[in-house]
């Protein structure tokens, strides 16, 4: 199957466009069964170390769990407080949409006991394809307009703990999904000055 340079200009534009969703974006409008299927199958399509597959999907649409993981929020958020405290915007921050969002999805990584292809001498492969998988989920969500938000700000264990998940899983990528009243056209961060956009010839090495 061959592409034009209309579809690479298509997906370059899904790209620039994606954004990490705050919480204060959520609307109330589920999202139907068909698109949250296209957003996870875009996920197990993505490539793994050594063909491993190495990812779990959990939805969440439970709200005594969703509360349960906004207390692990504010938990830790209350320690980044701390760390961030020289920066006055952070206290600002809407970081998490843990109940607004209508569906949440643990993304888990599940390492196999036997070796994998690939991972003989790096290790970390395995949680780098989970990483592919979120991003192939960020993407579609982004092209059916439908907005993410991934919360890291969480104490993985307590996480785990409270999903139930299986022995030996580690938590990638806590999503919220759902609809939103709008994308803004620059990542939101860079809008209210916490970080300046690098350049690409900044982060371009040749040797």
């Amino acid at each position: 199957m061959n592409f034009t340079d209309d579809d690479a200009a298509k997906l370059l534009k899904i790209i620039k466009a994606r954004r990490d969703v705050r919480g204060n974006r959520f609307i109330n409008k589920p999202i139907e069964e068909e698109k949250l299927s296209l957003i996870l199958e875009a996920g197990v399509s993505a490539p793994s170390v050594g063909y491993s597959q190495p990812w779990k999907f959990v939805i969440i649409k439970d709200e005594k769990i969703k509360n349960s993981l906004v207390e692990n929020f504010t938990q830790e958020n209350t320690k980044a407080k701390e760390i961030f405290k020289e920066k006055t915007l952070y206290n600002s921050l809407k970081l998490e949409g843990i109940k607004e969002a209508p569906i949440n999805i643990a993304v888990l990584y599940e390492p196999k006991e036997e070796a994998v292809l690939g991972m003989t001498s790096m290790q970390k492969m395995g949680e780098y394809s989970v990483v592919c998988a979120v991003q192939n989920m960020w993407l579609m969500a982004r092209a059916l307009n439908i907005g993410i938000g991934w919360v890291s700000i969480l104490d993985e264990h307590d996480v785990l703990e409270t999903l139930n998940a299986p022995k030996g899983s580690q938590l990638i990528a806590y999503l919220c999904v759902g609809y939103v009243d709008k994308f803004y056209e620059e990542s939101e961060l860079k809008l209210l000055g916490w970080e300046k956009e690098k350049q690409l010839s900044q982060l371009i090495h040749y040797l």
